[in-house]
């Protein structure tokens, strides 16, 4: 063989070999990992595997639901709950739609092997809603991920019902809480509750998720709750201490004013990758961020105007009764869905309580603030500061 036939057989190698690599990619690149859904691949086959976990099926385990017997399991802790209701029917119907949680006592509602990522959680927790703490510990972590009461997590810090629909979260009636965040993990997922009362509260809930491959650009969903109560500087601090890369996607806030006239001129600021003094992002005034404008009023009643649409919303309204609920009190969200805030390095969130005072003077205000702020990011994430205590969750 001469070296013009040596030197065309290898480049027919190579252009074997390549096509044969860039179909094996080909092929990679368009297997659906049955994540990220919406309308337009709804209709796509997956070879991830769907899985629940409830009361009913504690593990999601294939073909393990609605297993608990009423006959044989009547009476036992957080087992067979509604055996006398279902006493009649026996195996298989209903025995087992809720948990009991006593106070002081946390319970793990749910945990899974990976690669794969929740994808709905509903649940309807009876009780205070400040006193009950959720928590998501990814993969092997031993400090949590998010950390919330549960009220707060999905929109209702002031413990009182309000609808809320948006992508993210809805709470529908009844007091049903949902969220549709998208929660990948790789090796395990745990989410607890901790009931913080003195008296027991019982948890309907399903977690809904998908077992399956989880590209390596997937970050980690992280939550955290902060209060100030009152805000004796005027500045409420929405989340300090992130490290690391990754993207800021959705701010709850929840304020209870303490002065009269209007209470949102303040300012919010994402101060990133070394920013100090001066902040990259800056708004223009606590309406504005939540996609509102001119104080959220209604032009034609001249009152707060509530709304909730996919993306921001001023859900609750809570107005004083004159005789004791002597405080108004809102709730609003901003979820950063079509247009995340990137971080490479850290980040800090922060937000003015300002208002109106004479002489067309701002007027730094002493609010009760409530804020969650959710965020993606790579693991390790830096230490939460520890939650408040009880009496400090206390609405009152």
């Amino acid at each position: 063989m001469n070296l013009k036939e040596t030197m065309m057989k290898q480049a027919s190698l190579f252009i074997a070999t390549f096509f044969i690599c860039f179909l094996s990619y080909a092929q990679k690149q368009g297997a659906f990992n049955g994540l990220d859904m919406n309308m337009g691949n709804l209709s796509k086959l997956s070879d991830a595997k769907t899985r629940s976990i409830s009361p009913e099926n504690f593990t999601g385990a294939k073909g393990k639901g609605g297993m608990a017997d009423p006959a044989k399991q009547a009476g036992q802790r957080n087992v067979a709950n509604s055996a006398s209701q279902a006493r009649d029917l026996g195996l298989g119907w209903k025995v087992n739609p809720y948990i009991t949680i006593n106070g002081g006592e946390t319970f793990t509602i749910a945990e899974m092997e990976g690669p794969g990522a929740v994808q709905h959680i509903w649940m309807t927790p009876t009780g205070n809603w400040s006193y009950s703490i959720i928590r998501f510990y990814w993969d092997d972590e031993t400090e949590p991920s998010i950390e919330a009461p549960v009220g707060a997590f999905f929109g209702m810090a002031w413990n009182d019902f309000a609808t809320l629909n948006s992508l993210a979260v809805t709470v529908n009636p009844g007091s049903a809480f949902n969220c549709y965040w998208k929660m990948p993990f790789r090796k395990k997922c745990r989410i607890t509750v901790e009931n913080i009362n003195s008296e027991p509260m019982n948890l309907y809930y399903q977690v809904d998720y998908a077992l399956t491959e989880v590209d390596e650009e997937e970050a980690y969903f992280h939550a955290q709750y902060r209060r100030s109560n009152p805000n004796s500087t005027s500045l409420h601090t929405i989340l300090d201490g992130v490290k690391g890369k990754g993207h800021y996607v959705g701010t709850y806030m929840a304020i209870g004013v303490n002065n009269n006239g209007w209470w949102g001129e303040g300012e919010i600021k994402f101060f990133m990758d070394g920013d100090k003094d001066f902040a990259t992002i800056v708004g223009t005034g606590t309406e504005d961020y939540f996609c509102g404008s001119y104080n959220f009023e209604n032009k034609k009643t001249h009152q707060y105007q509530e709304y909730s649409t996919p993306y921001a919303g001023l859900h609750q309204v809570i107005r004083p009764d004159g005789v004791y609920n002597a405080q108004q009190r809102f709730g609003m969200y901003r979820w950063h869905i079509m247009d995340p805030i990137r971080f490479d390095d850290d980040l800090k969130v922060t937000i003015q309580d300002l208002g109106w005072r004479s002489e067309g003077r701002y007027l730094p205000q002493k609010s009760d603030i409530i804020t969650v702020a959710y965020w993606y990011q790579r693991e390790p994430h830096a230490r939460f500061p520890k939650l408040p205590t009880k009496n400090e969750l206390e609405v009152n």
